[in-house]
């Protein structure tokens, strides 16, 4: 379970509301229950239930360690923004694939208009979606959710210039067959209908490298996990 704040060997926790109902009314943990806690200083954390009632769980810390469950690639990926449960499904996927930094972006194609207050709380579910999976994945490291911004946004900054940086374009030549390893990658994946022209143009321009997944067309949502599992395999830590 993921918790921000410091942990040591030793410790008292006290849990807030939405973790001590997890924990104590969903998964039904008592007093002595074992519970392994991260906080994303590269740490797990062995700890048991000491207090648990309606009003209030805590726990105590008795042990750490330092398991390699991360990937030596630093992957940051720009997500075009998905309706509904396939934004959350491509988040989720994601961080169980290892990336470090996920930038949720509006394209010119994409159909999903978020702004205000319902932007707010779009971002505060998206990183708790990021948070569940890297617990359900065993990750130690929670990956941020960056705040949304226009696609156009990010190629004017010139975001991660110093990263190796593809973007998936259907119509390129090559695929990452073709493509020299790198190990700090950042990966574009546009919208159910496509990145736009302009966007291609641009992004191209700025540095990005189109590359392809094969001849099949896939879903934002599947583009990004095949992207992400063939880079893993490739380069990564998966096979």
């Amino acid at each position: 379970m993921y918790l921000d704040a410091p942990l040591s060997v030793g410790e008292t926790v006290t849990l807030d509301d939405a973790k001590r109902h997890h924990l104590g009314t969903v998964l039904r943990l008592s007093v002595d229950a074992p519970v392994t806690l991260f906080n994303g200083d590269g740490h797990e954390y062995d700890a048991r239930v000491e207090q648990a009632d309606r009003k209030r769980m805590t726990l105590v810390v008795n042990a750490q360690h330092a398991p390699q469950h991360e990937s030596p690639l630093s992957i940051t990926l720009y997500q075009a923004i998905a309706r509904g449960d396939r934004m959350d499904f491509a988040l989720g996927k994601a961080v169980e694939l290892g990336v470090t930094t996920i930038r949720p972006v509006f394209t010119d194609r994409g159909k999903v208009k978020l702004e205000g207050s319902r932007l707010e709380k779009k971002q505060a579910h998206w990183q708790a979606v990021a948070e569940s999976a890297a617990e359900q994945s065993g990750r130690l490291v929670r990956p941020t959710v960056a705040d949304a911004l226009p696609l156009a946004s990010c190629l004017a900054a010139d975001e991660d210039k110093d990263r190796l940086r593809l973007m998936l374009a259907p119509t390129a030549d090559g695929g990452l067959s073709s493509i020299t390893r790198s190990e700090n990658i950042a990966l574009l994946v546009g919208p159910e209908s496509g990145l736009s022209d302009h966007e291609i143009d641009t992004a191209t321009a700025t540095g990005w490298q189109p590359i392809t997944l094969g001849p099949r067309v896939l879903r934002t949502e599947t583009a990004g996990m095949a992207a992400l599992a063939a880079l893993q395999t490739l380069w990564g830590d998966l096979g």
